[in-house]
Protein backbone atom coordinates (compact mmCIF):
# COMPACT_ATOMS: atom_id res chain seq x y z
CA UNK A 1 0.00 0.00 0.00
CA UNK A 2 0.82 3.51 -0.80
CA UNK A 3 1.69 6.21 2.32
CA UNK A 4 -1.45 7.84 0.26
CA UNK A 5 -3.65 5.09 1.65
CA UNK A 6 -2.44 4.89 5.00
CA UNK A 7 -2.88 8.48 5.54
CA UNK A 8 -6.21 8.05 3.82
CA UNK A 9 -7.14 5.30 6.72
CA UNK A 10 -5.84 7.36 9.34
CA UNK A 11 -7.84 10.38 8.70
CA UNK A 12 -11.42 8.28 8.00
CA UNK A 13 -11.00 6.44 11.31
CA UNK A 14 -9.09 9.42 13.31
CA UNK A 15 -5.56 7.70 14.04
CA UNK A 16 -2.99 10.31 14.94
CA UNK A 17 1.07 9.26 14.42
CA UNK A 18 3.71 8.47 12.19
CA UNK A 19 5.15 5.88 14.02
CA UNK A 20 6.60 3.12 12.04
CA UNK A 21 5.24 0.43 13.87
CA UNK A 22 1.95 1.99 13.53
CA UNK A 23 2.44 2.94 9.66
CA UNK A 24 3.41 -1.10 9.45
CA UNK A 25 0.73 -2.41 11.05
CA UNK A 26 -2.23 -0.26 9.16
CA UNK A 27 -0.59 -1.17 5.46
CA UNK A 28 -0.84 -4.98 6.97
CA UNK A 29 -4.69 -4.49 8.01
CA UNK A 30 -5.33 -3.12 4.15
CA UNK A 31 -3.12 -6.21 2.71
CA UNK A 32 -5.40 -8.63 4.10
CA UNK A 33 -8.51 -6.60 4.34
CA UNK A 34 -9.81 -8.45 0.91
CA UNK A 35 -9.11 -11.68 1.78
CA UNK A 36 -10.97 -14.33 4.25
CA UNK A 37 -7.56 -14.91 6.51
CA UNK A 38 -7.97 -14.92 9.73
CA UNK A 39 -6.31 -11.98 12.01
CA UNK A 40 -4.98 -11.84 15.54
CA UNK A 41 -4.33 -8.44 16.61
CA UNK A 42 -2.02 -7.98 20.05
CA UNK A 43 -0.60 -4.58 22.12
CA UNK A 44 -1.41 -3.76 25.27
CA UNK A 45 -4.58 -2.20 26.97
CA UNK A 46 -4.97 0.98 26.05
CA UNK A 47 -3.38 1.54 22.34
CA UNK A 48 -6.27 1.32 20.46
CA UNK A 49 -6.81 -2.71 19.18
CA UNK A 50 -10.42 -1.95 18.35
CA UNK A 51 -9.85 0.56 15.50
CA UNK A 52 -7.99 -2.22 13.33
CA UNK A 53 -10.87 -4.91 12.86
CA UNK A 54 -13.45 -2.10 11.52
CA UNK A 55 -9.93 -0.71 8.93
CA UNK A 56 -10.38 -4.33 7.62
CA UNK A 57 -13.80 -4.84 7.63
CA UNK A 58 -14.59 -1.43 5.74
CA UNK A 59 -12.00 -2.53 2.96
CA UNK A 60 -12.98 -5.82 2.54
CA UNK A 61 -15.79 -7.18 0.35
CA UNK A 62 -17.78 -7.89 3.43
CA UNK A 63 -18.64 -3.80 4.17
CA UNK A 64 -21.80 -4.19 3.08
CA UNK A 65 -22.23 -6.70 5.78
CA UNK A 66 -22.53 -6.90 9.45
CA UNK A 67 -19.62 -6.29 11.50
CA UNK A 68 -20.47 -7.02 15.47
CA UNK A 69 -17.79 -6.32 18.14
CA UNK A 70 -17.98 -8.78 21.08
CA UNK A 71 -15.80 -8.17 24.27
CA UNK A 72 -15.21 -12.41 25.20
CA UNK A 73 -14.09 -10.56 28.95
CA UNK A 74 -17.04 -9.02 29.76
CA UNK A 75 -19.81 -12.14 29.03
CA UNK A 76 -19.93 -14.16 32.18
CA UNK A 77 -18.85 -18.14 31.37
CA UNK A 78 -22.69 -19.60 31.65
CA UNK A 79 -23.67 -17.35 28.81
CA UNK A 80 -21.40 -17.06 25.93
CA UNK A 81 -21.71 -19.85 24.21
CA UNK A 82 -25.48 -18.17 23.82
CA UNK A 83 -24.44 -15.14 23.16
CA UNK A 84 -22.46 -16.34 20.11
CA UNK A 85 -23.98 -19.68 18.96
CA UNK A 86 -27.82 -18.75 20.27
CA UNK A 87 -29.81 -21.17 21.62
CA UNK A 88 -33.06 -23.33 21.79
CA UNK A 89 -35.90 -22.27 23.56
CA UNK A 90 -36.10 -24.22 26.93
CA UNK A 91 -32.02 -25.23 26.70
CA UNK A 92 -31.82 -23.70 30.11
CA UNK A 93 -33.81 -22.36 32.62
CA UNK A 94 -33.99 -18.42 31.39
CA UNK A 95 -34.20 -19.41 27.46
CA UNK A 96 -37.67 -18.62 26.80
CA UNK A 97 -37.67 -17.61 23.11
CA UNK A 98 -35.47 -18.82 20.51
CA UNK A 99 -32.41 -16.52 20.23
CA UNK A 100 -30.13 -16.45 17.29
CA UNK A 101 -26.34 -15.85 18.09
CA UNK A 102 -23.72 -13.30 17.00
CA UNK A 103 -22.03 -16.32 14.32
CA UNK A 104 -25.84 -16.66 12.51
CA UNK A 105 -26.90 -12.69 12.64
CA UNK A 106 -23.35 -11.94 11.35
CA UNK A 107 -23.44 -14.06 8.65
CA UNK A 108 -20.97 -13.06 5.35
CA UNK A 109 -20.11 -10.00 7.71
CA UNK A 110 -17.28 -9.78 10.10
CA UNK A 111 -16.85 -10.53 14.28
CA UNK A 112 -14.38 -8.51 15.90
CA UNK A 113 -13.81 -10.62 18.98
CA UNK A 114 -11.71 -8.93 21.83
CA UNK A 115 -10.10 -10.26 24.47
CA UNK A 116 -9.82 -13.63 22.80
CA UNK A 117 -7.81 -14.62 25.48
CA UNK A 118 -9.96 -14.93 27.83
CA UNK A 119 -12.59 -17.29 26.32
CA UNK A 120 -13.15 -20.42 28.28
CA UNK A 121 -11.62 -23.61 26.83
CA UNK A 122 -15.18 -25.38 25.91
CA UNK A 123 -16.21 -22.10 24.56
CA UNK A 124 -12.79 -22.19 22.16
CA UNK A 125 -13.70 -25.73 21.07
CA UNK A 126 -16.59 -24.81 19.51
CA UNK A 127 -15.03 -21.28 17.70
CA UNK A 128 -12.16 -23.76 16.45
CA UNK A 129 -14.74 -25.69 14.36
CA UNK A 130 -16.61 -22.38 13.17
CA UNK A 131 -12.55 -22.00 12.27
CA UNK A 132 -12.16 -24.75 10.74
CA UNK A 133 -15.63 -25.70 8.69
CA UNK A 134 -18.25 -23.01 9.39
CA UNK A 135 -19.96 -24.71 11.32
CA UNK A 136 -21.74 -24.56 14.77
CA UNK A 137 -24.79 -25.74 16.67
CA UNK A 138 -26.80 -23.62 19.35
CA UNK A 139 -27.55 -24.27 22.27
CA UNK A 140 -29.39 -27.17 23.40
CA UNK A 141 -29.45 -28.07 19.53
CA UNK A 142 -28.51 -31.28 17.48
CA UNK A 143 -28.82 -29.40 14.19
CA UNK A 144 -25.43 -28.25 12.35
CA UNK A 145 -25.70 -24.64 10.93
CA UNK A 146 -23.35 -23.25 8.52
CA UNK A 147 -21.91 -19.64 8.43
CA UNK A 148 -19.69 -17.58 6.55
CA UNK A 149 -18.16 -14.99 8.72
CA UNK A 150 -14.75 -13.12 8.77
CA UNK A 151 -12.70 -14.05 12.72
CA UNK A 152 -10.92 -10.77 13.42
CA UNK A 153 -9.31 -11.61 17.15
CA UNK A 154 -7.94 -8.88 19.89
CA UNK A 155 -6.07 -9.81 22.67
CA UNK A 156 -3.82 -8.02 25.58
CA UNK A 157 -2.80 -11.29 26.91
CA UNK A 158 0.64 -13.36 25.64
CA UNK A 159 -1.06 -16.31 23.91
CA UNK A 160 2.09 -18.16 23.67
CA UNK A 161 2.19 -18.70 27.19
CA UNK A 162 -1.37 -19.09 27.57
CA UNK A 163 -0.98 -22.16 25.53
CA UNK A 164 2.24 -23.51 27.33
CA UNK A 165 0.02 -23.13 30.64
CA UNK A 166 -3.13 -25.16 29.01
CA UNK A 167 -5.59 -21.75 29.04
CA UNK A 168 -5.43 -21.68 25.82
CA UNK A 169 -5.93 -24.34 22.98
CA UNK A 170 -2.75 -24.28 20.80
CA UNK A 171 -4.61 -25.48 17.28
CA UNK A 172 -7.44 -22.51 17.74
CA UNK A 173 -4.48 -19.77 18.53
CA UNK A 174 -2.51 -21.00 15.05
CA UNK A 175 -6.10 -20.73 13.65
CA UNK A 176 -6.61 -17.08 15.18
CA UNK A 177 -2.88 -16.09 14.36
CA UNK A 178 -3.38 -16.51 10.47
CA UNK A 179 -2.07 -12.83 10.11
CA UNK A 180 -0.78 -11.03 13.32
CA UNK A 181 -0.85 -7.36 14.03
CA UNK A 182 0.77 -5.83 16.82
CA UNK A 183 0.07 -2.09 17.60
CA UNK A 184 2.72 -0.76 19.25
CA UNK A 185 2.39 0.91 22.50
CA UNK A 186 2.37 4.51 23.81
CA UNK A 187 5.78 4.37 25.36
CA UNK A 188 7.29 3.11 21.67
CA UNK A 189 5.88 5.78 20.24
CA UNK A 190 7.59 8.83 21.26
CA UNK A 191 7.13 11.12 18.48
CA UNK A 192 3.23 10.48 18.49
CA UNK A 193 2.91 11.42 22.27
CA UNK A 194 3.04 15.52 21.49
CA UNK A 195 0.70 15.12 18.68
CA UNK A 196 -2.16 12.93 19.99
CA UNK A 197 -1.58 15.60 23.32
CA UNK A 198 -2.42 18.64 20.57
CA UNK A 199 -5.72 16.39 19.36
CA UNK A 200 -6.46 15.73 22.08
CA UNK A 201 -6.41 19.31 23.82
CA UNK A 202 -8.26 20.54 20.44
CA UNK A 203 -10.93 18.45 20.56
CA UNK A 204 -12.03 19.04 24.46
CA UNK A 205 -11.69 22.84 23.51
CA UNK A 206 -14.41 22.05 20.91
CA UNK A 207 -16.11 19.99 23.10
CA UNK A 208 -16.47 22.77 26.12
CA UNK A 209 -16.18 25.63 24.29
CA UNK A 210 -13.00 26.95 26.00
CA UNK A 211 -9.54 28.07 24.86
CA UNK A 212 -6.84 24.47 24.54
CA UNK A 213 -4.38 23.86 26.83
CA UNK A 214 -0.16 23.76 25.92
CA UNK A 215 2.65 22.90 26.89
CA UNK A 216 5.77 24.66 28.35
CA UNK A 217 9.03 22.65 27.40
CA UNK A 218 9.57 20.95 30.87
CA UNK A 219 6.05 19.67 30.68
CA UNK A 220 6.41 18.64 26.72
CA UNK A 221 10.12 16.95 27.89
CA UNK A 222 8.16 14.92 31.04
CA UNK A 223 4.95 14.34 28.76
CA UNK A 224 7.66 12.61 26.25
CA UNK A 225 9.54 10.42 28.51
CA UNK A 226 6.58 9.10 30.88
CA UNK A 227 5.97 5.50 30.10
CA UNK A 228 2.53 6.07 29.67
CA UNK A 229 1.02 2.24 31.25
CA UNK A 230 -2.60 2.76 30.35
CA UNK A 231 -1.14 4.19 26.80
CA UNK A 232 -2.84 6.38 24.60
CA UNK A 233 -6.52 5.84 26.48
CA UNK A 234 -4.31 6.99 29.65
CA UNK A 235 -3.38 10.11 27.86
CA UNK A 236 -6.65 11.46 26.10
CA UNK A 237 -7.81 10.87 29.87
CA UNK A 238 -5.33 12.92 31.83
CA UNK A 239 -5.77 15.57 28.53
CA UNK A 240 -9.00 16.26 29.38
CA UNK A 241 -8.90 16.24 32.98
CA UNK A 242 -6.20 18.59 33.10
CA UNK A 243 -8.14 21.02 30.46
CA UNK A 244 -11.47 20.45 32.95
CA UNK A 245 -9.53 20.82 36.12
CA UNK A 246 -6.63 23.48 35.56
CA UNK A 247 -7.69 27.33 34.99
CA UNK A 248 -4.08 28.51 33.66
CA UNK A 249 -4.06 26.85 30.04
CA UNK A 250 -0.02 26.81 29.70
CA UNK A 251 0.86 23.48 31.74
CA UNK A 252 3.88 23.86 33.51
CA UNK A 253 6.28 20.69 34.32
CA UNK A 254 5.08 20.80 38.45
CA UNK A 255 1.20 20.79 36.84
CA UNK A 256 1.56 17.94 34.69
CA UNK A 257 3.19 15.63 37.69
CA UNK A 258 0.22 16.45 39.39
CA UNK A 259 -2.07 14.75 37.34
CA UNK A 260 0.46 11.97 36.45
CA UNK A 261 -0.41 10.08 39.74
CA UNK A 262 1.55 6.89 37.99
CA UNK A 263 4.97 8.76 37.78
CA UNK A 264 5.84 8.41 41.72
CA UNK A 265 4.15 5.30 41.73
CA UNK A 266 6.08 3.44 38.68
CA UNK A 267 7.97 0.88 40.88
CA UNK A 268 4.83 -0.08 42.73
CA UNK A 269 4.18 -3.78 41.33
CA UNK A 270 1.04 -3.24 40.08
CA UNK A 271 2.65 -0.82 37.24
CA UNK A 272 5.33 -2.48 36.85
CA UNK A 273 5.78 -4.64 33.83
CA UNK A 274 8.64 -7.16 32.19
CA UNK A 275 9.81 -6.00 28.67
CA UNK A 276 12.61 -6.33 26.84
CA UNK A 277 14.25 -3.46 28.77
CA UNK A 278 13.33 -5.25 32.07
CA UNK A 279 10.81 -3.63 33.20
CA UNK A 280 7.65 -6.24 34.24
CA UNK A 281 4.81 -7.46 33.56
CA UNK A 282 2.04 -9.55 35.18
CA UNK A 283 -0.47 -12.23 33.53
CA UNK A 284 -2.29 -12.46 36.40
CA UNK A 285 -4.34 -10.94 39.13
CA UNK A 286 -2.52 -13.74 41.60
CA UNK A 287 0.96 -12.45 40.30
CA UNK A 288 0.33 -9.10 41.06
CA UNK A 289 -0.85 -9.60 44.66
CA UNK A 290 1.84 -12.34 45.36
CA UNK A 291 4.46 -9.21 44.25
CA UNK A 292 2.32 -6.71 46.57
CA UNK A 293 2.27 -9.06 49.43
CA UNK A 294 6.26 -9.50 49.00
CA UNK A 295 7.07 -6.06 48.81
CA UNK A 296 4.93 -5.24 51.66
CA UNK A 297 6.48 -8.06 53.81
CA UNK A 298 9.68 -6.74 52.93
CA UNK A 299 8.74 -3.17 54.11
CA UNK A 300 7.54 -4.79 57.29
CA UNK A 301 10.58 -6.55 57.55
CA UNK A 302 13.20 -3.41 57.06
CA UNK A 303 10.71 -2.02 59.68
CA UNK A 304 11.27 -4.45 62.22
CA UNK A 305 15.44 -4.11 61.85
CA UNK A 306 15.08 -0.31 62.07
CA UNK A 307 13.39 -0.77 65.19
CA UNK A 308 15.76 -3.08 66.85
CA UNK A 309 19.02 -1.21 65.80
CA UNK A 310 17.26 1.41 67.57
CA UNK A 311 16.95 -0.53 70.41
CA UNK A 312 20.49 -1.81 70.48
CA UNK A 313 22.04 2.02 70.10
CA UNK A 314 20.07 3.53 73.09
CA UNK A 315 20.56 0.52 75.13
CA UNK A 316 24.48 1.30 75.13
CA UNK A 317 26.05 2.59 78.34
CA UNK A 318 26.23 6.41 77.22
CA UNK A 319 27.93 9.41 79.31
CA UNK A 320 25.58 12.04 80.75
CA UNK A 321 27.75 14.70 83.44
CA UNK A 322 30.79 14.35 84.77
CA UNK A 323 32.20 10.93 84.07
CA UNK A 324 28.68 9.47 85.08
CA UNK A 325 26.83 6.60 83.04
CA UNK A 326 23.73 5.45 82.50
CA UNK A 327 21.77 2.32 80.54
CA UNK A 328 18.35 2.87 78.74
CA UNK A 329 15.36 2.21 81.27
CA UNK A 330 13.92 -1.06 81.03
CA UNK A 331 10.34 0.40 80.18
CA UNK A 332 11.99 1.67 77.16
CA UNK A 333 13.27 -1.43 76.04
CA UNK A 334 9.91 -3.14 76.87
CA UNK A 335 8.01 -0.14 74.77
CA UNK A 336 10.61 -1.20 71.74
CA UNK A 337 10.12 -4.91 72.31
CA UNK A 338 6.32 -4.05 71.73
CA UNK A 339 6.77 -2.45 68.66
CA UNK A 340 8.50 -5.10 66.78
CA UNK A 341 5.63 -7.83 68.26
CA UNK A 342 3.24 -4.94 66.41
CA UNK A 343 5.05 -5.22 63.14
CA UNK A 344 5.05 -9.01 63.40
CA UNK A 345 1.45 -8.73 64.17
CA UNK A 346 0.51 -6.76 61.10
CA UNK A 347 2.91 -8.98 58.91
CA UNK A 348 0.63 -12.07 60.17
CA UNK A 349 -2.50 -10.44 59.69
CA UNK A 350 -2.04 -9.48 55.95
CA UNK A 351 -4.54 -11.68 53.77
CA UNK A 352 -4.45 -11.70 50.15
CA UNK A 353 -8.38 -10.83 50.42
CA UNK A 354 -7.52 -7.46 51.79
CA UNK A 355 -4.66 -6.41 49.63
CA UNK A 356 -6.88 -8.05 46.49
CA UNK A 357 -9.79 -5.80 47.52
CA UNK A 358 -8.30 -2.31 48.76
CA UNK A 359 -6.05 -2.33 45.25
CA UNK A 360 -9.70 -2.92 42.89
CA UNK A 361 -11.01 -0.28 45.26
CA UNK A 362 -8.20 2.45 44.56
CA UNK A 363 -8.25 1.46 40.96
CA UNK A 364 -11.44 2.04 40.24
CA UNK A 365 -11.36 5.40 42.54
CA UNK A 366 -8.52 5.97 39.99
CA UNK A 367 -10.66 5.98 37.44
CA UNK A 368 -13.75 7.58 38.77
CA UNK A 369 -15.34 4.19 38.64
CA UNK A 370 -14.59 3.53 35.46
CA UNK A 371 -14.25 -0.35 35.05
CA UNK A 372 -12.75 -0.92 32.14
CA UNK A 373 -10.17 1.29 32.73
CA UNK A 374 -9.55 -0.44 36.29
CA UNK A 375 -9.55 -3.47 34.63
CA UNK A 376 -6.69 -2.28 32.35
CA UNK A 377 -5.19 -0.62 35.09
CA UNK A 378 -4.54 -4.09 36.95
CA UNK A 379 -3.79 -6.25 34.05
CA UNK A 380 -6.82 -8.45 34.61
CA UNK A 381 -10.04 -8.39 32.48
CA UNK A 382 -13.27 -6.77 32.98
CA UNK A 383 -15.01 -9.80 33.89
CA UNK A 384 -12.53 -10.85 36.28
CA UNK A 385 -13.05 -7.26 38.01
CA UNK A 386 -16.81 -7.45 37.53
CA UNK A 387 -16.76 -10.91 39.72
CA UNK A 388 -14.67 -9.26 42.27
CA UNK A 389 -16.50 -6.41 42.60
CA UNK A 390 -19.53 -8.42 43.58
CA UNK A 391 -17.48 -10.42 45.59
CA UNK A 392 -16.13 -7.93 47.81
CA UNK A 393 -19.50 -5.82 47.68
CA UNK A 394 -17.47 -2.54 45.94
CA UNK A 395 -20.50 -1.69 43.95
Amino acid sequence: MTNNDIQQVKQRFGIIGNNADLNRAIDVALQVAPTDLSVLITGESGVGKEVFPQIIHQNSPRKHAQYIAVNCGAIPEGTIDSELFGHEKGSFTDAKELRKGYFEVADDGTIFLDEVGELPLFTQVRLLRVLESGEFMKVGSSKVQKTNVRIVAATNVNLVEAVSQHKFREDLYYRLNTVPIRIPPLRERQEDVLLLFRKFASDCADKYRMPAIHLDDDARQLLVSYRWPGNVRELKNIVERISVIEENREITAGVLKMHLPNISMEKLPVLAQRHHDGSKIFNSEREILYQVLFDMKKDVNDLKKLVHDIMNDNARIEPIDDGVYTQTPAHQSSIRHTSIQDAETVEETLSLEDVEKEMIRKALERHGGRRKNAAGDLQISERTLYRKIKEYDLE
